[in-house]
């Protein structure tokens, strides 16, 4: 069934918010607004796309979000949590079983892609640059760059950063700490 509509009738705006709402409550970690993307809309079609990037801008707006200072992230303010809890109800419970559902088996891995920012980049003389960071709710607590020479390294240390990065935190730091 498609998740946008309850009985074949389209979920109103405020119902669309309240979901958004719902995502960040349960989630319970601040969340950049490329993933809520990705929960809301790409892998479980909860709430349009370019609804979504409009209502998380009435949200924040409203100051029942908030983004968080020096990040790139975005959580649910005390005032998102009191109007969810006083509307919640107007989220279609199957929805509200769905959402519990996703959180519950996806929570790790968005918080651990998060935390484990990866990306790379062509320099001039055609190595890459791989820059890699991890970050708690709101600071960065370690960012590395590593030039390597070509894309299919670069496009390696990518693909394996999430997994790697909490071994290579520990590496380092107990090895400046000794």
């Amino acid at each position: 069934m498609d998740r946008m509509t309850e009985g074949g009738v389209p979920l109103d705006s405020k119902v669309q918010k309240l979901v958004i709402l719902f995502v960040f409550d349960r989630m319970a970690i601040p969340l950049s607004e490329n993933t809520l993307l990705d929960i809301c809309s790409a892998e479980n079609n909860w709430v349009p796309y370019m609804e979504c990037k409009q209502y998380l801008s009435e949200l924040i707006d409203t100051n029942l979000l908030y983004r968080v200072p020096k990040s790139d992230c975005i959580n649910i303010t005390q005032d998102g949590v009191s109007c969810l809890a006083m509307f919640f109800s107007r989220i279609p419970s199957s929805l509200r079983d769905d959402i519990n559902l996703f959180v519950r088996d996806n929570r790790m891995r968005f918080k651990k892609r998060q935390s484990y920012f990866c990306d790379y980049s062509k320099n001039a003389d055609g190595t890459y640059t791989v820059i890699m960071r991890i970050n708690n709710d709101i600071s960065t607590l370690m960012e590395v760059r590593l030039v390597v020479g070509n894309r299919q390294h670069a496009k390696y240390i990518y693909k394996n950063w999430v997994d790697k990065a909490a071994n290579v935190y520990s590496l380092l730091y107990d090895t400046l700490i000794d």
